[in-house]
């Protein structure tokens, strides 16, 4: 008992001296909601002169003494190169002068600085240059070293690090570049989506020689960790409160006056950041767990073009400035890691600043610096063709491939408005298995439910795709970032880890040296706790996918999206600004007709003639230039003035092209366009298309055309209509006109002034009041339109909540306003067509629409085709209207179908989810089409892309008034067409993609002079394809990318084909081109490795080939597309 008792007063006595017995303080009782708030306070604000901020530097100088200044303004807003500025009259600069005006005036400094010997003890001595714009420092040499982002905004950078061999010389000199925008060019009340000012002025804010106190710099980064990590993490989480406990003793502990304070409160935020977190540098991310769940990369999304604020020689500058501050931070950051995508950037870059461009490459070979996502600039993944969604891969591969010796294995698409579900396999063709987005986190109806997923397209091939959970491309590296990357994933049964992709983008300026400082303090925070995410540096996006690829089990563990990505938002981007939808639609289509024909008269080419590759590639990084996604959707201003330049090029140049091959191909022959000599001449045309066509086509008349072709003349007496017969396989189309007995007189009448009919022996047209009352199949005996609804033009109401050029809302389509057709008259009575004019006045706009029956034969009975076409003329001067053309149906169907790239989509007509009804304005591209089982209607398209189905209403979107960026959008003139095509049959069924395909695709007629005989030099068409009910169309037709037209060097021809309807079929294409001796099937690529070898065989006349010829056996899944590469012998 006694031994026990004495036991516990020893263990009393040793309790009461570490636990004091009395207390006489008031407790340690904290408010944290006023402490939290007191955090705000320690820098900048109303304290800003005693708090951490009065501590930030040691020494600033501005006096002539250390700095001389001088200033050059280049003229007229012209972008003079680094040399041609250096040769010019510069004059004395100072502080606080006024530059300008802006939208994009430049400016340029040579600067010498003189630096006092005694701070060579300083860690740093740096020229603080904010001219309130962007600017760019560069050495004497012309080698540019980084960017400067003037203002105070979160993307600051007016620091340039004086070189430690400068500090010790004494004079540095040096010379910077301020051009006049910001980093979002200068809209005029500072909101980003409005007009420029083109009148504001910017001033020299500063031109300081400084001594950062870099110490008190490292507090500054700290504290913000801390800061973030109080406002992220739950509110009575041990680190939150680790966090705020740290936080206020590092104010408690920090002196203005005493800088041994510094260091000593700095020490106190290892308890949060982990002993030695900093002396580790770099190698703090090789420590602590093993595996991170968050991958960090730097990334600087650099808008090619951005609306009115800037055009494509900004872009350039924002480029160089970028990309060379990046280069700068990867030296004193070692573990910084760069994804940049698109390789007209770099070309840029190649052409402009040479020396930078070598500075990149370095780092690029060095695994630094990542060129990604394979592609020439991240386009719109809606509008362009699949053809151009190809090239934009190849034309971006092979750059990349040239200069660094690699490929991309990552595409990037993080900013595009939606995704056409046929990217996946034009990602796999141009050999990337791996895809990166987020756009669909700015959904504005729905929330995307998939984080990583297996996308698998509209032919079923599937790439692995990683939608970033901190929905951004543009991250600050904060704490709330890394914790959104865990916390907002929507996958985590299946993968855990996120891509935090961060830097300041848009207007491009990137990561910043404090995003990289507060990563490595998150880093360093979570290697000591488990209550924020592990984020991890140093590794590529490639190695990312990787682990993606392998945790997943190789995509098996991970959900499947099937079909496109759909963005619920921006859909007024399928309409804005017409004559660039239409410059796309155009430029496309010349392309590839130009390819045709070149190709042809190469193969079988006169003396002297070569193949234009270095033109067609030329005019094809044009048109995929202007594909970038803020581009060909929402072009305005000094970007649209770009693009107009360019498609103007690219018109001339094709065409040039075109003319010169068919000169080769039909020797003497000149297109109609040009004067014709007197005397007779001998019409034909050339097809470019894979199709059997018969068309209607105008000709002058009175320059000696035969009138034995002419089956119809105008009004005027001045033009007539000839009739063009031509079969499958294209090339020569000879007039018709003697042998055309398949022709369906076409006829007008009229029941007064307000009542027309229309009408051939398929189908029948009334307008009456005003509106299209009937659309009525003769053969069926259908009325097409229901009873007590008409079909017209219509106009809506067109305010979208913010995004005025991009966006068109649900809500619009609760305001229309029928307009109706007036001063009706008949211009064409047939037999060839006819035609009614109307006029419609709206406002301060007037519409001229001419409404025309033509008959087109396009395959044999019972699939006679009849078009109706609507050519409009408009003088629109309307501000947020919305103007579309709508065709109420008889008809019944749960979806529509619309042509997207290289095949077709179903989406609904109704609204039984939110997920259904979010899709009432979509992305069509040269049909849409309503069926039923036995019947159908489409809407065919010359040169728009927006369309609606609601219920049983075909709409087509004709144009749009949006007012921001651009004040003058689609104002003035416009012309533009689309038909309507009944059919029997389900669209499945129908010729509606070859009727779409022709009516975009015009015959190109020429002549020959004094009534000459047309002579060929191809005379059997190149290429046939049989098969029983063939869905294949023949897409392209071109010489293979690395062809040379030498003697020892390889001569191919490619083809791309591609299956239109969506089911298995088997063909044979007929090949009648001389000196073929292998073929392949190759990926976009057209690499050689991994190709599989095509059986050339002889045709037996199965499906109705002449037998005998050569020919190759295809066999095609739903929507596949094939690249196949023919071998010719080598000349001579």
């Amino acid at each position: 008992m006694g031994g026990g008792h004495t036991h516990s007063h020893q263990h009393s006595n040793i309790d009461s001296a570490e636990y004091p017995e009395w207390n006489f303080s008031p407790g340690a009782k904290w408010i944290k909601g006023l402490i939290k708030d007191r955090t705000g306070n320690f820098s900048g604000g109303h304290f800003s002169d005693v708090n951490l901020s009065s501590a930030l530097f040691t020494h600033r100088l501005d006096d002539s003494k250390h700095i001389e200044l001088q200033r050059w303004s280049a003229p007229n807003l012209t972008k003079p190169t680094f040399e041609e500025a250096l040769k010019q009259d510069f004059q004395p600069a100072k502080k606080g002068e006024s530059i300008g005006p802006s939208c994009d005036s430049n400016h340029w400094y040579k600067i010498t600085v003189h630096v006092p010997s005694e701070w060579n003890d300083y860690e740093r001595v740096q020229f603080e240059f904010d001219p309130g714009c962007e600017a760019m420092i560069y050495t004497v040499d012309g080698t540019p070293l980084q960017g400067i982002t003037g203002g105070f905004g979160g993307d600051r950078r007016v620091e340039y690090i004086i070189p430690p061999e400068a500090r010790k010389k004494g004079t540095h000199s040096f010379v910077a570049e301020a051009s006049c925008n910001g980093m979002f060019g200068v809209p005029w009340n500072g909101d980003i989506i409005q007009p420029p000012d083109p009148n504001r002025n910017f001033q020299l804010a500063s031109a300081d020689l400084v001594v950062p106190n870099m110490p008190a710099w490292g507090l500054l980064w700290d504290f913000t960790a801390l800061r973030e990590l109080i406002g992220t993490l739950p509110g009575n989480s041990t680190l939150q409160n680790k966090a705020l406990t740290v936080a206020n003793a590092i104010m408690n502990a920090f002196y203005k006056n005493d800088p041994e304070s510094i260091p000593a409160a700095r020490k106190l935020a290892d308890e949060v950041f982990g002993e030695k977190w900093e002396e580790r540098g770099e190698g703090i991310y090789e420590i602590g767990p093993k595996e991170a769940q968050v991958w960090g990369i730097g990334h600087c999304h650099i808008d090619t073009a951005w609306c009115v604020l800037w055009p494509y020689r900004v872009t350039q500058q924002k480029v160089a400035r970028s990309w060379s501050t990046q280069v700068d931070l990867m030296d004193r950051y070692p573990e910084h890691r760069f994804a940049c995508s698109s390789a007209q950037q770099f070309k840029w870059l190649e052409q402009l600043y040479p020396p930078l461009f070598e500075r990149v490459r370095e780092k690029v070979l060095a695994g630094q610096f990542y060129p990604i996502g394979g592609s020439w600039v991240e386009n719109d993944a809606n509008m362009p063709s699949g053809e151009a969604l190809a090239r934009q891969l190849i034309l971006g591969q092979r750059y990349f491939e040239s200069r660094f010796g690699l490929r991309s294995r990552v595409a990037w698409l993080p900013d595009s408005f939606g995704l056409t579900g046929a990217l996946p396999q034009i990602i796999r063709g141009a050999g990337m298995n791996y895809f990166f987005t987020q756009k669909l986190s700015w959904n504005n109806i729905n929330v995307f439910p998939h984080s990583t997923f297996n996308w698998v397209g509209i032919d079923g091939t599937q790439v692995l795709c990683h939608m970033t959970p901190v929905d951004t491309y543009t991250a600050q590296a904060t704490a709330g970032d890394i914790n959104k990357a865990l916390t907002n994933h929507k996958n985590l049964e299946s993968s855990s880890t996120s891509l935090l992709v961060f830097g300041n983008g848009d207007g491009g300026g990137g990561p910043l040296a404090k995003m990289l400082e507060n990563l490595r303090r998150l880093r360093g925070t979570a290697n000591t706790s488990r209550e924020l995410p592990v984020v991890h540096m140093g590794r590529s996006v490639d190695e990312f996918f990787d682990h993606l690829k392998t945790s997943s089990d190789a995509g098996r563990k991970l959900p499947n999206w099937r079909g496109e990505l759909y963005l619920e938002f921006h859909r007024g981007t399928y309409t804005s600004h017409g004559s660039i939808k239409k410059g796309n639609r155009k430029s496309e289509i010349l392309l590839r007709d130009a390819e045709h024909v070149a190709t042809l008269a190469s193969i079988f080419k006169g003396d002297g003639y070569k193949y234009p590759k270095q033109t067609l590639n030329d005019s094809w990084e044009k048109v995929l230039l202007n594909q970038f996604h803020d581009e060909v959707p929402t072009s305005s201003g000094m970007v649209y003035e770009d693009a107009e330049k360019l498609y103007a090029e690219v018109r001339a140049d094709t065409e040039a092209l075109i003319d010169s091959a068919l000169r080769v191909l039909y020797p003497g022959s000149l297109p109609l366009s040009s004067t014709p000599a007197s005397g007779p001449l001998t019409l034909f045309a050339h097809n470019t298309t894979p199709f059997a066509r018969q068309d209607i086509v105008r000709v002058p008349l009175g320059l000696g055309i035969s009138a034995r072709d002419v089956l119809q003349t105008t009004s005027d007496g001045k033009e007539g209509y000839v009739v063009f017969e031509g079969g499958a396989g294209g090339g020569l189309v000879a007039p018709g006109n003697a042998n055309f007995k398949g022709l369906n007189d076409v006829t007008v009448d009229s029941a007064g002034d307000d009542h027309f009919v229309l009408k051939n022996r398929n189908v029948q047209l009334i307008v009456s009041g005003g509106r299209i009352k009937s659309l009525f199949d003769v053969q069926l005996k259908r009325e097409l339109i229901p009873q007590g609804q008409t079909g017209g033009m219509v106009i809506y109401e067109d305010r979208p909540n913010y995004w005025d050029a991009w966006d068109v809302e649900i809500h619009h389509l609760e305001k229309p306003q029928e307009l109706k057709f007036t001063n009706v008259k008949i211009v064409a009575t047939g037999p060839l067509r006819a035609a009614v004019e109307t006029e419609i006045k709206y406002g301060k706009s007037s519409i001229k629409v001419t409404v025309m029956l033509i008959h087109e034969y396009l395959g044999p009975p019972p699939h006679p085709l009849s078009t109706l076409h609507f050519s409009a003329e408009v003088d629109w001067h309307e501000r947020h209207e919305f103007l579309k053309f709508k065709l109420p149906l008889d008809i019944h169907s749960d979806v529509a179908t619309y042509e997207t790239p290289w095949g077709h989509v179903q989406r609904p007509t109704h609204k039984n989810t939110t997920w259904d009804a979010a899709k009432f304005e979509v992305c069509g591209h040269k049909f849409t089409d309503l069926s039923e089982y036995g019947y159908g209607v489409a809407i065919l398209s010359e040169s728009k892309y927006g369309f609606s189905c609601q219920g049983n209403v075909l709409q087509i979107s004709l144009l749009r008034a949006a007012t921001a960026p651009d004040a003058e959008q689609d104002q003035g003139k416009h012309e533009f067409s689309w038909g309507v095509l009944p059919h029997r049959g389900h669209f499945l069924q129908s010729f509606v993609p070859i009727a779409a395909y022709l009516f975009n695709s015009p015959l190109h007629v020429r002549y020959i002079p004094h009534g000459g005989a047309v002579t060929a030099a191809v005379s059997r068409v190149p290429f046939l394809l049989f098969g029983r009910d063939s869905s294949v169309i023949l897409e392209t037709f071109k010489r293979g990318d690395l062809d040379s037209d030498t003697k020892d060097g390889p001569r191919t021809i490619v083809l791309r084909l591609y299956e239109a309807y969506g089911g298995h079929v088997s063909v044979h294409l007929q090949i009648n081109v001389p000196g073929v001796v292998a073929a392949y099937a190759t990926n976009l690529l057209e690499d050689d490795v991994g190709a599989e070898v095509l059986a050339l065989e002889r045709t037996t006349g199965e499906w109705g080939e002449q037998p005998g010829e050569l020919a190759i056996p295809l066999t095609f899944r739903g929507f596949e597309v094939k690249t196949i590469k023919l071998v010719l012998e080598k000349e001579g």
